[in-house]
């Protein structure tokens, strides 16, 4: 929740700046865009103002962003957090190397104050929804008083009218006696309603002009229109600037129809439209509720409609081209506030197979699983096929934990921070809960015992710029890298699929990585587990921890036959004791009965 709320905070702020550009540009453009499209650029507005809840990635600030997020999410540290060391109990099986040491990582609850800001913005949505709801109510009951129209000689104007804006559908008009002006109301069932005292003081000039300016609403979909600048009303109502700007909005909506009236007659009748206009000045009511575009308005908005009409001239070519080009820039501007605007930034959260259907196989290997859920992926390099056991879990993303210290010992090496001759690293005799961890490590050991503040101090001599760049150059999953830079692996803004992790071994493999060839095998020595006969197994475990419970299990690896290689990965998870170890039970389990590893 606090994660949400923060970044909700901060399109917030953002929004602030696109409304200021927008403001800024239709007044710099004011003479070079039409009335048309002045309003069309609040389009691109209603939809920035959708992005938030879109799943694009969240771009812009993200050292603010980090910062904010940490918090509410903070990485383990031997003194605070609880420490967990998953060890098979039937080490015999498979040798020690199933020793899965892991530290958990403490995801705070939302915090008091997340939870009130978020309970008074649901709050103050809920009453705007009754308050829409209320008016509603009130349309409904216009609707039903409205008769339809029977005098004659508007029905004919209003037929004069449809066909002279060449409207076809069967658009029905009604009279009321609940209404002082004029209304296009309705998006499913649209319809025009007229006041009975307009028909009863009927002048056909004045008829004429209300009829063709409603017809106008419903040419343009105004009614629509109005509906989505409810839903955003509803949505930010605590946001001033909005409401400003959806104001401004309707204006500008009226004083297109106002335009588009005005394109239909002759300039000698442009004062009588402005009269029309001046005389339902003085009985003007606002709309009888949020669903509905009327001829009038206040009397601040009646005198810019005065104003546009007697400053109006029919456009030319070349004030159209400037019109189009301003508003492109203006377009393209507000466009650029996007990447800045998603509240979920939800970075590709699944792997897209892009892998022939005659190369993959599908498995059962439920019963391998017990109660956990998951995946195993499975690659034949000499067969090139692949066995998966669930394709849409084998492409769901997670965390990588320590499987990801293959890779970022790959990335020390070839920064030249290590080497596959002098590797070592000295232990700060900070104490830690295993004591493998409680000395001097190469990348051997530290690899073989998943020591962790190990490739934490890779990571800081690498920087938060270089490890971006590696993770890009190599495809490593989402390639996020957000918050504290010794915890993005664990449980946090990293994460790849089970497929992807196959992908990435068989690359790694045969050399296909942008890294020297002797780095590629410096990291492949390190990753040796066991040997049988002429087989060896070569892989990482990981476990993602999360307030003191295991709730991510990963075994990833190769087995190299004489004759065969094959890639695996495997990924499970649980509430509690989902461990590395347990996804290496479960992957050799697998391997045996595929004849794979013995």
């Amino acid at each position: 929740m606090d994660d949400f709320m923060i970044r909700f905070g901060l399109c917030n702020l953002v929004l602030c700046g696109a409304i200021g550009i927008l403001l800024l540009a239709k007044k710099g453009f004011q003479k070079s865009l039409s009335s048309r499209m002045q309003y069309h650029l609040w389009f691109l507005l209603l939809g920035l103002l959708a992005v938030p809840f879109l799943p694009l990635p969240l771009m812009g600030f993200p050292e603010i962003f980090s910062w904010l997020k940490n918090l509410g999410y903070s990485a383990a540290s031997p003194g605070e957090n609880t420490a967990r060391q998953a060890i098979d109990q039937n080490p015999a099986a498979a040798g020690d190397w199933m020793n899965d040491f892991a530290l958990s990582v403490d995801k705070k609850t939302a915090s008091a104050v997340g939870n009130l800001l978020f309970g008074i913005w649901i709050a103050g949505i809920l009453v705007m929804l009754l308050l829409l709801f209320r008016s509603w109510l009130r349309f409904r009951a216009l609707k039903k008083s409205a008769l339809p129209l029977q005098n004659p000689r508007v029905r004919r104007l209003y037929q004069s009218c449809l066909n002279e804006l060449d409207i076809h559908k069967n658009l029905p008009i009604y009279s009321t006696a609940f209404l002082k002006s004029p209304v296009m109301a309705g998006c499913l069932r649209p319809g025009i309603y007229l006041p009975i005292h307009l028909i009863s003081d009927y002048r056909e000039t004045d008829m004429r002009y209300m009829l063709l300016h409603e017809l106008q609403h419903y040419r343009h979909k105004d009614a629509w229109i109005g509906f989505f600048m409810n839903l955003a009303k509803t949505i930010y109502w605590f946001h001033p600037l909005v409401w400003y700007a959806l104001r401004e909005m309707g204006n500008d909506r009226e004083i297109a129809c106002d335009t588009a009236v005005l394109r239909l007659l002759d300039e000698s009748a442009y004062p009588d439209y402005g009269n029309t206009l001046l005389h339902f000045a003085e009985t003007v009511s606002h709309a009888p509720s949020p669903f509905a575009a009327e001829l009038g308005g206040s009397k601040k908005q009646i005198t810019r409609r005065i104003l546009n009409i007697v400053s109006y001239e029919k456009p030319t070519v070349k004030k159209k081209l400037q019109g189009m080009t301003a508003f492109v820039l203006t377009a393209l501007l507000l466009l650029g506030f996007t990447p800045f605007l998603s509240a979920r930034a939800a970075e590709n959260p699944n792997y897209i197979w892009n892998i022939s259907e005659d190369k993959i196989s599908t498995i059962d290997v439920s019963g391998k699983f017990g109660a956990y859920t998951g995946s195993f992926v499975l690659y034949d390099l000499q067969k090139d096929h692949w066995l998966v056991s669930d394709r849409e879990a084998a492409a769901v993303r997670s965390a990588p934990n320590s499987t990801y210290k293959i890779y970022d010992a790959l990335f020390a090496l070839d920064a030249g921070i290590i080497s596959s001759e002098a590797s070592t690293l000295p232990w700060d005799k900070t104490p830690y809960p295993f004591e493998a961890w409680n000395k001097d490590q190469t990348l051997q050991s530290a690899m073989a015992a998943s020591v962790n503040w190990y490739f934490q101090t890779l990571d800081r001599q690498l920087g938060r710029k270089a490890l971006q760049s590696y993770l890009h150059s190599i495809g490593y999953g989402n390639e996020t890298i957000r918050g504290a830079l010794s915890s993005y692996w664990m449980e946090s803004s990293l994460k790849i699929s089970p497929a992807e992790q196959v992908a990435l071994l068989v690359s790694l493999y045969q050399n296909d990585l942008p890294f020297a060839l002797e780095h590629i095998q410096a990291v492949k020595d390190a990753l040796f587990l066991s040997a049988s006969g002429s087989n060896a197994l070569y892989g990482k475990t990981g476990t993602g921890a999360v307030n003191g419970q295991d709730v991510n299990g990963w075994f990833v690896g190769f087995v190299e036959a004489q004759n065969r290689t094959c890639f695996f990965a495997t990924n499970i998870h649980a509430e509690d004791d989902a461990t590395g170890s347990t996804a290496a039970e479960i992957t050799l389990s697998i391997l045996s009965a595929l004849s794979v590893w013995e």
